[in-house]
């Protein structure tokens, strides 16, 4: 008797929406298990070449964690193309003023590098405080293991 593996239709694939509580939690930490949720990893029936239908609502970006002296040390660098263009921001900066875009940078930064990837980040949402909106989605709580 053979055994036939069942792939995933795009039909059976139910959207879920999560709502991750960031206040007090390691950046590392909270971007790798946002970007394994996004992938779909947690369902039984995850298929690496297709988007699984979660999305995520991160909250309270502004009391995210970081470790050891990487608010004073970390620097995210970019380039314009053009010679002298280097703009260099430091995360205490970045932090002050736009603390979504971090944990947002991290969170994608774990994603593929393909199409696949581009449409997985178009459904994440960071928001600075507890307030967000979506809440016609009704997201369910997370409960990190």
């Amino acid at each position: 008797m053979r055994k036939i593996t069942k792939t995933v239709s795009i039909n059976e694939i139910n959207t879920t929406w999560w709502l991750i509580d960031a206040e007090d939690k390691v950046l590392g930490r909270i971007a790798s298990e946002v970007a394994q949720i996004l992938r779909g990893k947690h369902r039984p029936n995850y298929s690496p070449n297709m988007y699984m239908g979660d999305a995520v609502v991160v909250i309270n970006s502004d009391k995210i964690r970081l470790t050891g002296d990487k608010i004073n040390s970390k620097k995210y660098f970019r380039h314009s193309g053009y010679p002298g263009g280097a703009k260099i921001t430091k995360l205490s900066d970045l932090m002050k003023h736009n603390s979504d875009k971090v944990l947002t940078d991290a969170i994608v930064g774990m994603l593929p590098k393909n199409k696949l990837g581009r449409e997985i980040s178009k459904h994440l949402r960071v928001y600075r405080d507890n307030n967000h909106n979506q809440g016609a989605q009704k997201p369910t709580q997370w409960s990190s293991n």
